[in-house]
């Protein structure tokens, strides 16, 4: 560990030498025309939940350009979002290639009025090292995350301190907003968001159509799977819960997923004798589509989540280790169940009570 960080500081002041930028301490800047934005080091959740900002940046600016940067893995989120013009994949494990440098990183250099790397989880040096290697006028970045400094502040020249100690339970759509308010730039919509099309809403209605027969019944959605371990609720309180549904609202069940869910999504087709469907391995935008056509969408703390999160769909979210102030979707009928960091603490009564209130009012209205 101790010649860990005696590399990165002998990296750091190399880098400190050869790249810094003067300091700005003004909150002023001019009207940006091109904006390049770098969100490469934020799983899909993270990004999906920082929306705000894109939406922020065309409120305050309705002409300007947006361009973002992604990873492999949370570009999905991104398709047709409306707020950007342009999005650019960023594969981290291929920097030290140099020809992927002069084809794929080409963009750094086509000229930004202003370069902005959000922060709301960790800081990364390769983001903050790409905002500097931009072609730009101006750079805004961390200069602290709840009073650890940015080492690699230096590449920046507008440098904003962000602190959410004394409020440890703002929202991320929130937070995500933080590193441009001093300069102006603000909306007061939080909400996440996914454009989505009418093939896309083809898709999901040729889905539905398979298996629902165009009854009457109530369509409820599900996402089973999660990332991380400990944001997986128990399988079984699943399929419990599904019976539970079905007993007193009877619906057509379907689940969303990819093929890392697919020992998941197999338990419960033998464990669960209600017949549903599987909505698997499908672009984000078809996803959200099909959520926002659902009676109801209930799953983990995961990705999906904050894809459902977009939709006016009531929405319940099972949470565990994570604070679900901060990372649950906001807005109307968006719920959300927690008991203790163990996810398993929640009950299937839990859960039910909060889809007995919202499917009671959908009874009601047809």
């Amino acid at each position: 560990m101790a010649r860990k960080n005696i590399a990165t500081k002998l990296v750091n002041s190399i880098f400190k030498i050869l790249l810094s930028v003067p300091e700005n301490p003004s909150s002023k800047i001019d009207p940006p025309k091109k904006i390049l934005i770098i969100r490469q080091h934020n799983q899909l959740g993270d990004l999906l939940a920082g929306v705000s900002l894109f939406r922020a940046l065309k409120e305050t600016y309705p002409d300007c350009h947006v361009s973002l940067v992604v990873s492999p893995l949370n570009y999905p989120g991104m398709v047709k979002n409306k707020f950007l013009d342009r999005i650019y994949v960023f594969d981290k494990k291929k920097l030290i290639n140099p020809l992927y440098y002069s084809k794929t990183i080409k963009f750094l250099k086509e000229g930004y009025d202003l370069v902005i790397v959000p922060v709301v989880v960790s800081i990364s040096f390769t983001s903050n090292l790409l905002a500097r290697l931009a072609k730009a006028k101006t750079r805004i970045g961390a200069n602290s995350l709840d009073g650890k400094i940015n080492s690699s502040a230096f590449f920046f020249d507008r440098k904003v301190d962000l602190n959410w100690r004394n409020h440890p339970d703002s929202n991320v759509s929130e937070r995500s907003l933080d590193i441009v308010r001093p300069f102006g730039i603000n909306t007061e919509n939080y909400r996440s968001e996914i454009s989505f099309d009418n093939n896309d809403i083809e898709e999901a209605k040729q889905f539905v159509n398979r298996f629902t027969e165009k009854n009457n019944k109530l369509l409820i959605g599900l996402h089973v799977g999660a990332g991380k371990q400990n944001n997986r609720w128990s399988l079984n309180k699943f399929a419990t819960l599904i019976k539970k549904i079905n007993d007193d609202y009877p619906s057509n069940f379907y689940l969303t997923g990819g093929w890392a869910e697919k020992e998941e999504l197999n338990y419960l087709s033998k464990n669960v004798e209600i017949d549903f469907e599987k909505f698997i391995n499908k672009p984000i935008p078809q996803i959200a589509a099909l959520i926002s056509m659902s009676d109801l969408f209930i799953s983990n703390d995961t990705g999906i989540m904050h894809v459902a999160g977009t939709t006016d769909t009531p929405q319940i979210s099972i949470f565990g280790p994570t604070n679900p102030f901060n990372w649950a979707p906001i807005g109307m009928n968006k719920y959300f169940v927690r008991k203790s960091e163990l996810i398993d603490d929640v009950s299937v009564e839990d859960v039910y009570h909060l889809c007995k209130l919202i499917l009671q009012k959908k009874e009601i209205k047809k």
